[in-house]
This record gives structure tokens, sequence and C-alpha cells, in this order.
């Protein structure tokens, strides 16, 4: 894949910036990297062309078994982005790059589909916007109300399928609502007052719609990223973030899966996630915010708290607005 080049090679980092942006790029080919009239340029090109071959001829001779071709060990514009978020580092690039493409053939990346994750996107938890924000970026919308996670499933199952004198006090049981009686109680809710209330609790967790392995989440969370990522247009980089919170309750936390996403944006997308949107959060969401803020490490720092009206006006059009936004 040919290499593209930012007007000015090595912009300005800073420990405390906040923006992931990067200066944006028109596409140059390799054999014309050291070339133009203009002699800094020139230069500088040369010598960034000179760090991604180093980089290259290093994956080649010490992880010569990874794969090449497109987000491949020779990929030099995946090469050159892991440069900038490793601040140019040959090194450091190196160990980062092949850890991000080792997972990507474990998880298999290359292989996921629309059919791969029918089943999760259907349950219309998360989609890809049809339309990019007002600064060009392509948007990921994300509806925590419709996620149950996984550890709670199995246990709606069996509650469920259990007659009011059937249910067994088991360890795992007794643990779990342990957990949510004294969650419910830190946020000033009563926990469940018999077998009847938690079986309404967990009620619209047994839909069929909600009823998915940890696993299928996860492929479509890689599956929609690499697909924003595949819309991106020329001299763009990054992706917006929407978390729709409103109608979240205690059923959705899953900081388990919050941590699986921040992790893979941090270690093999770095730096893509532009901003990140937590729409009308609703006050349970609060002290989990709390929990989830240092696992998720320097990706607080992109997180806005807004108003739907705040996503109307300022980051879309009317035309634009996805459906669930609009009046």
């Amino acid at each position: 894949m040919a290499l593209r080049l930012p007007p000015t090679p090595f912009p300005h980092f800073s420990v405390k910036r906040r923006s992931s942006s990067f200066l944006p790029f028109p596409k140059f080919s390799v054999q014309n990297l050291s070339s133009g009239s203009n002699t800094d340029n020139s230069l500088k090109a040369s010598l960034l062309f000179s760090l991604v071959t180093k980089v290259k001829e290093k994956l080649e001779k010490d992880h010569f078994s990874l794969p090449t071709g497109k987000n491949g060990r020779d990929d030099e514009e995946l090469i050159l982005w892991f440069l900038k978020d490793r601040r140019f580092s040959v090194e450091e690039a190196v160990s980062k790059l092949t850890k991000a493409i080792k997972w990507r053939e474990e998880f298999g990346v290359s292989k996921l589909s629309e059919e791969s994750v029918r089943r999760a996107a259907a349950t219309g938890k998360s989609y890809l916007h049809d339309s990019l924000d007002v600064h060009g970026r392509p948007v990921l919308v994300v509806v925590p109300s419709k996620h149950f996670p996984e550890c709670w499933k199995q246990h709606a199952l069996d509650v469920n399928s259990a007659g009011d004198d059937d249910i067994s006090p088991t360890k795992k049981e007794i643990m779990l609502l342990k957990d949510i009686c004294d969650f419910k109680k830190s946020i000033g809710e009563y926990p469940f007052s018999d077998s009847s209330h938690m079986r309404r609790f967990y009620k619209d967790m047994i839909e069929e719609r909600g009823m998915l392995d940890r696993s299928e989440d996860e492929r479509l969370c890689v599956f929609l990223l690499e697909k924003a990522l595949s819309r991106l247009p020329d001299g763009k980089e990054e992706i917006l973030g929407v978390f729709d919170l409103r109608e979240f309750g205690v059923k959705n936390a899953d900081l388990k899966f919050l941590t699986f996403l921040f992790d893979v944006l941090y270690y093999y997308y770095p730096k893509r996630l532009g901003q990140v949107l937590f729409v009308d959060a609703p006050f349970v969401f609060q002290p989990i915010w709390q929990l989830a803020k240092p696992l998720i490490k320097s990706y607080a720092s992109l997180v806005k708290f807004c108003s739907v009206e705040d996503v109307r006006k300022e980051y879309f059009t009317e035309s634009t607005v996805p459906a669930s936004f609009r009046r």
C-alpha cells in the first residue's frame, strides 16, 4: 500500500495533549517520498521514509512469519501510523505493531463479515451511522440499554426457568445477588424484596435479541471499527463514538466489555478514536463511570457528557443527525 505523508511529517506531541488527532496527509507513492522542490520537506520525507524502512526490515528479519499485504508487516501506511503513535521510536513501533498484527490473525479480523455479526447487529446495540459528522468523521453509535452482560444472561435463564420454590441459593447466585443489592443500595434503590421482584428484574434479559455470547459482541465491535475506518475520507484519520445512554440501567453495566473495547482501541487501533460522547447519562451511570475511568486510562479524557440537543446542534446537520436523536 502506498505510503502517505503529512505536510509536516513531525507534528508536535505533548503528554498532556487531549486530542489524538494527527495532521492530515495526502497520498504519496513510496518511490516519490524523497522528491519535491522544497529542500526541507524533501529532507523530512527522506528521514520518515528511512524510519518506515527500518521498521519494515526489522519486522522482516525478526518476525518473518507475520503476514504481508494490507494490515501486514509490509503495509507502509500501517507502519507510519504506529510510528506516529510511538512518537517515531522504531523499537516501540515494531513491538506494538507486532502484537497488533498477531492479534488480527488470532481474532480473525479479515474473516469478519456482515453475516458473521448478523445476530449481534440485529439487536441494534451498536451500528455505523450512514452519515459523517460535521467534522467529516465516521460515527459509531452505541446503545447500552440494548446490551446485557453475558454473566447475567445465564443467570436470567436459570431464574426464569425455575419456580419460586426451586431457586437454589448457589454460591455463585448469592454472590451475584449480593453485588446487585449492594449496587442498588449505593444509588438509593431498594434491593429485591422477593423472588418475584427478582424475576421481574431479569424479564427483559431473556428476550431472544439479548441472548448473545461475549464473543459475538466482541466480533461486532471489531467489525464496526474496521467498517468505520474504511469510510474515512481523504485527510481524515479519526472516528466519533456516540453512546446513547438513555434508558441505561444497572442490568446493562458491563465493565469487562468496556475494558475490552478500549484495550482494542489502545493496542490495535491507536489514536483512531477522536472523541466519545456520553449522551443523556442517567444518575445510575455516574458510579459506573467512576469505576470505568481508571480502566480506560487516557481515553477518559476524550469523553464528553452532553445532551441530545448538543448532539443535534454541534455534531450533525438536520439531514445527517441519527434518526434516534431527531426531534
